[in-house]
């Protein structure tokens, strides 16, 4: 297994390694196995994340949790939540065959037949990580074979003679925000992940995620504000909002709400693993300055993609700032409270404010508990490539 050393900005605002192991300790806990906990175990060896605000299962948060397990060497909890996706969630036949069901009940009963992309693609990435971590095993614990598969249906149903639709367009190479549809999400976009499926792939399939790195590093710049940072929860393939109205919600969806927190702990992540700069890592320093010094008294609110505060408040602020401090991996470090330049001063502040942030509580503490936990990994160094 290939190890390398990644940046850990809490260590450079002077936590200690001791401050920093207690700490992980404790959130891995509190998510985990308190009574806070939104991971629970099903028989004797199945497990779930429950999303508390909808009280379902979502292959969101199955695939964060395994994506977890596995940076954390949490090898049970790994193999109970992979199970349980695949007796409940997976689709074994008809026009999605090959994907997963992106909500069920806890009882694994479906709430839904159709898949959400992002689920795949945590779902291939984290398998990945375990096959090179733990090794591969026999039948669905066969983790590189799994992920193969899943990556293989995602960029060829609907082609030869295979029923059902992509979930990236095979044309611009952009993921989906569903299956056949004609826009995407930007916080989908994980190129940083494609640039690893390009090597671990079937190998007939690697050069489509070579492109599609590519092509989601270069959408990220247009989906991105060029003032504001902030980019919408859907995107048409030329970055910008998507307001048309779709058929199964009346909800807007043009603007910087839930989904859309997570761009820029994704550009983070990818500075931090690549360092592939197209023009995305701006973004973040923007971001930070409309949140953290236009929006400081208030920042916890909805906006407009162009940073227009709106009466509205966020569902989710503790996502907001886990995933604006995650982002700070893309500010050139060390980071210090105390620099002479703004930027990296400003990305300290948000560190350190997320640091002296405790997880959320209550029934939506599911998606920012999330968020919370991939962020504290990744500032300290623990959110890993397994080799």
């Amino acid at each position: 297994m290939k190890k390398q050393t990644y940046r850990n900005v809490f260590a450079e605002l002077g936590h200690t390694d001791e401050q920093i192991k207690k700490r992980l300790k404790e959130i891995v806990n509190e998510f985990f196995y308190s009574e806070d906990r939104v991971y629970f175990t099903a028989g004797e060896d199945m497990g779930y994340l429950e999303d508390t605000g909808n009280n379902d299962a979502r292959t969101e948060g199955m695939s964060y949790g395994m994506m977890m397990t596995v940076q954390l060497d949490m090898k049970e909890e790994f193999d109970r939540i992979w199970k349980w996706s695949k007796t409940y969630m997976y689709m074994s036949e008809g026009f999605n065959e090959g994907y997963f069901a992106w909500s069920c009940k806890t009882n694994g009963e479906k709430n839904a037949w159709g898949p959400a992309p992002d689920g795949e693609e945590f779902y291939a990435m984290a398998l990945f990580f375990a096959s090179h971590r733990w090794g591969d095993g026999e039948g669905i614990f066969n983790y590189s074979e799994e992920a193969r598969k899943i990556l293989h249906a995602c960029i060829t149903k609907g082609s030869n003679g295979r029923e059902g639709a992509p979930m990236w367009n095979r044309d611009n190479k952009l993921i989906l925000f569903v299956p056949g549809s004609e826009f995407t999400d930007p916080s989908y976009h994980l190129p940083h992940f494609y640039d690893l499926f390009a090597l671990w792939a079937y190998e007939e399939d690697r050069g489509f995620f070579a492109e599609a790195a590519k092509a989601s590093r270069e959408y990220l710049v247009k989906a991105c504000h060029p003032v504001s940072g902030m980019n919408s929860e859907y995107a048409d393939f030329d970055g910008k909002p998507m307001s048309r109205p779709l058929n199964w919600t009346n909800d807007r969806h043009d603007w910087f709400y839930s989904d859309a927190y997570r761009t820029a702990a994704n550009i983070g992540l990818d500075a931090e693993w690549w360092g592939r700069d197209v023009g995305q890592f701006a973004a973040v320093k923007k971001l930070q300055y409309t949140l953290g010094v236009v929006n400081k008294d208030d920042p916890y609110r909805t906006y407009e993609v162009d940073g227009t505060p709106l009466e509205k408040p966020a569902l989710h602020p503790i996502g907001i700032l886990a995933t604006t401090a995650q982002a700070s991996l893309a500010v050139e470090g060390p980071l210090a409270m105390n620099s002479p330049d703004p930027a990296k001063a400003l990305a300290a502040l948000w560190v350190e404010r997320f640091w002296n942030e405790p997880m959320r509580k209550g029934g939506r503490r599911y998606y920012d508990n999330c968020l919370y936990l991939f962020a504290f990994l990744a500032l300290s160094g623990n959110y890993n490539i397994y080799w």
